[in-house]
């Protein structure tokens, strides 16, 4: 389990520090888009697929968020909401992780209300969507196809009163790009 954790929090370093090399390693490869954004099931819904479409194993699923979310909680990597506002490491542990009081009747006395505080706690296992944003290259010449990661967003499953799934939250956005969130505000002609 340990050299898994290790593994996994190298290929994260490793991403980062690969996306802050500058573009002329890619002085070949023709942008095929500066700006791509899509959405990736790290846990599939789906128990007809095989175990690796729409899927990461277990082990290495969690390993990868909690690197993710020591990345944000750690402020080593500036984390971002959804409109790309800063957050504070502070902010990001809030996310999902907070008090909540309820009144509750007394069983013993009528008429009288007891408060109750139940304390939410993010719930990894329930992380199972990334967002990515990436950069698209490609050498025509050799016909390789290059992905440079900008920025990350971990997504946890969201469920109406009936336990069905209506959707995806997004927790937060890391970017490994130094221009980034600045850069996503540049108009295009």
């Amino acid at each position: 389990m340990e050299r898994t954790n290790s593994f996994i929090y190298i290929l994260i370093i490793t991403l980062f520090l690969l996306s802050c090399n500058d573009k002329k390693e890619n002085k070949n490869n023709k942008i095929l888009a500066e700006r791509i954004q899509y959405d990736v099931l790290i846990k599939t819904p789906d128990v007809e697929l095989d175990w690796w479409v729409q899927n990461i194993e277990g082990s290495k699923r969690e390993s990868f968020i909690r690197t993710i979310l020591d990345l944000a909680y750690s402020g080593k990597v500036k984390a971002y909401d959804y409109d790309n506002n800063p957050l504070t490491s502070k902010d990001v542990k809030k996310i999902d992780n907070y008090p909540e009081t309820f009144s509750i009747p007394d069983p013993v006395i009528p008429n009288k209300m007891n408060d109750t505080v139940v304390m939410h706690k993010l719930d990894i296992q329930k992380i199972t969507k990334v967002r990515f944003l990436e950069e698209w290259y490609l050498d025509e010449k050799s016909c390789s196809f290059e992905k440079k990661v900008i920025g990350i967003m971990l997504m946890k499953e969201n469920y109406g009163d009936s336990m069905e799934l209506r959707g995806y939250t997004p927790l937060f956005w890391l970017y490994f790009d130094n221009a980034y969130p600045a850069k996503i505000n540049k108009v295009y002609p």
